[in-house]
């Protein structure tokens, strides 16, 4: 990554290079070739200076939520070079930002010759931080703020693809991508009686190179690709104090469990072949076509290991015991094949009909063999060695067809149906005696409709609805029986106003006995963007959203196998508003200041408030340089856990340079 950050600053360093000035009169002619020569580079640049105030409240849930970090920043980057020479390229663009320490940063190059190639480069960084004291924590009540479920870690992507005579009818094409991960957390050693919490690191990282060639014809598009994956994911949980009581408080037995030191490993490689090629046609004037079929066959082994040392307990053999060795070898393939097919008839003018199906299948073959030794005092207590062979398949269909009709040129009417099928087998789970194999089957029919409403430029309203009347479903919160809506309205009200809205709910329900599943989501949004003038004095956008979610379902309590109620409530209260004020100015040049931000407001299960207000001052400096300044407060509270709130003032500053 160094050359291409080096890149990325050595361009505004060239921009601001001045330009040569000539010794004698210009001809008219020559005056224009160096007026084009000077636009060489056009683009901007945002840079600056971010100071952070101390952390009110809880610094993890800080990190979880916002992670923004204090210090130089380059915000943005948007640059494009031309070549006039052309030699290795015509156009190259550079675009870059969040650089200096934030979660999130990108940077991305394109370059092109007309005709003779197209290159492109994208890189992605994302630091992922998750932390919050309340979550997967059975000891709250302790006063014990410990996330058992933890991650502080960052992914990295990078995307190399070069086209071969773009433009042409043949394209060949190459690609690579690299994605890694890296960092730590915190996880549970699951043993018998008791949970201890431990530290856990993670690793992995996937190489995917392909390539194949384009098929550019006049009413025929076809893609060949052949391609290669590798993969590693490396996890180590260890013991990191020198005895652990676990989530049990209480003795067990009369005897208090513990874990004295721990150690697990586990080691996943793998690697498949793929192949993909995908279509679209228009063959007549009257109907376009397109599909694509893919097909990977991953391979992937599989090693595992786990030492632990303390007090604990089998229920197999009704003994305590003091040692565990565990080993564990696998290897597992799972051919996969996926395709899908399109195809809209146009028969008559105003009628269209649309037919699509797709399907996805996969089975896994695996093996393994574990051994699992258990010691009393330095004596074998017991010793298993288990091997097993087991099979995962899963068959998935969709096929739906839709007619839309133009009634008139401003009103289209539209009606469809959706059939979903599809069947699994999968190993029974524990609590299925005297069964080795648990089978589901899936069967969906769902009614479409819909409508559009176009008047002119002044409103557009489009409604969609479909409703199933539920069959069978792979999991118990899936779609059963459901009903969904969904209306968007856009209105130009005047020249300088729009408004829009768009209303959501679904609606769906599972009545199987010891299911008794019901939800129900509502989401209404109303937004407006007013720009009197063009927004030259000032301009308002401003949103807001109301939102319900309601759901009830039974489950099988895991620690006494009892079924209980999961009741859950969310009703909220979401807005965001930027008001911008141009202030008077002079020679053209026109200061001006942005007060807004952003508020959620929850009641339910779980409350919760959060409140993000900003200002902002831009003083433009001439026509390329403009200076600004911003302020922005993030707070968060939460009457059920006061502990996890925080607070914190960010301050701004920094210049934008157009080039």
């Amino acid at each position: 990554m160094k050359p291409v950050l080096l890149l990325l600053l050595a361009v505004p360093l060239a921009a601001q290079q001045p330009a040569a000035v000539p010794t004698g009169e210009q001809r008219p002619a020559e005056a224009k070739a160096a007026a084009a020569a000077e636009q060489w580079l056009t683009g901007t640049v945002d840079f600056g200076y971010r100071a952070i105030s101390g952390i009110g409240g809880d610094f993890n849930t800080y990190r979880s939520v916002v992670n923004l970090g204090e210090g130089p920043k380059l915000f943005g980057l948007d640059a494009t070079v031309e070549d006039p020479s052309r030699r290795l390229f015509d156009r190259l663009d550079l675009r870059a930002h969040n650089w200096g320490g934030d979660p999130y940063n990108t940077a991305r190059i394109d370059a092109r010759r007309e005709r003779i190639y197209q290159f492109s480069f994208d890189y992605r960084n994302i630091a992922y931080f998750n932390f919050l004291p309340s979550f997967a924590n059975p000891n709250l009540q302790r006063g014990l703020f410990v996330n058992q479920r933890s991650f502080d870690t960052y992914r990295r992507a990078w995307d190399y693809r070069l086209d071969l005579l773009p433009g042409r009818r043949i394209v060949p094409f190459a690609a690579y991508s690299r994605n890694s991960s890296r960092g730590a957390g915190i996880t549970n050693l699951v043993l018998q009686a008791n949970e201890y919490t431990m530290p856990n690191m993670f690793r992995d990282h996937s190489d995917d190179i392909r390539g194949g060639i384009r098929f550019e014809l006049n009413r025929f598009h076809l893609t060949l690709e052949q391609g290669g994956i590798r993969f590693h994911d490396d996890q180590h949980v260890f013991s990191a104090a020198d005895r652990n009581f676990g989530n049990l408080a209480i003795p067990f037995l009369g005897q208090r469990l513990f874990l004295a030191s721990g150690n697990q490993a586990l080691d996943v490689r793998g690697s498949t072949i793929y192949t993909r090629g995908l279509f679209s046609a228009n063959p007549f004037s009257w109907i376009d076509l397109g599909g694509q079929f893919l097909f990977s066959q991953p391979d992937t082994d599989t090693k595992f290991s786990q030492n632990n040392a303390g007090n604990f307990f089998d229920f197999a053999t009704l003994q305590f015991y003091n040692a565990q060795l565990d080993a564990l070898t696998s290897q597992a393939r799972r051919p996969h094949t996926s395709g899908n097919f399109t195809a809209e008839v146009r028969p008559l003018g105003r009628l269209r009909i649309l037919e699509a199906w797709m399907t996805d299948r996969l089975h896994d073959a695996s093996a393994a063999l574990l051994t699992d030794q258990l010691l009393a005092g330095g004596n074998p207590l017991d010793l298993r060695r288990v091997a097993s062979a087991e099979r995962l398949e899963l068959n998935y269909n969709q096929q739906q067809l839709d007619v839309i009709f133009d009634l008139t040129s401003r009103l289209s009417l539209r009606g469809g149906h959706r059939y979903v099928w599809g069947d699994a087998r999968v190993p029974a789970a524990f609590v299925i005696e005297q069964q080795e194999v648990e089978k589901g089957e899936l069967r969906r029919h769902v009614a479409l409709a819909g409508a559009s409403l176009r008047l002119a430029q002044k409103l557009n309203v489009n409604m969609d609805f479909e409703a199933s009347p539920g069959d069978r479903s792979y999991f118990r919160t899936s779609l059963d029986e459901y009903r969904r809506a969904r209306i968007r309205v856009r209105c130009q009200v005047l020249p300088s106003l729009l408004v829009s809205g768009n209303f959501n709910i679904l609606n769906n329900q599972n009545p199987t006995p010891n299911v008794n599943y019901d939800f129900l989501s509502r989401q209404n949004t109303v937004a407006a963007h007013w720009t009197p003038a063009g927004g030259k004095r000032f301009s308002l956008l401003a949103e807001y959203t109301r939102f319900t979610l309601r759901s009830e379902l039974t489950y099988l309590a895991p620690s006494t196998l009892d079924r209980e109620l999961s009741f859950y409530r969310d009703n909220g209260h979401a807005g965001t508003a930027l008001l911008d004020l141009g202030l008077p100015g002079r020679g053209g040049v026109q200061p001006r200041i942005s007060l807004g931000g952003a508020l959620f407001a929850s009641g339910g299960s779980r409350p919760a408030r959060y409140y993000q207000p900003l200002g902002r001052l831009a003083l433009p400096f001439g026509r390329r340089v403009q200076w600004y300044g911003e302020w922005r407060w993030y707070a968060l509270a939460q009457p059920f856990y006061l502990f996890e709130g925080f607070r914190n003032h960010q301050f701004m500053t920094g210049f934008r340079v157009t080039m």
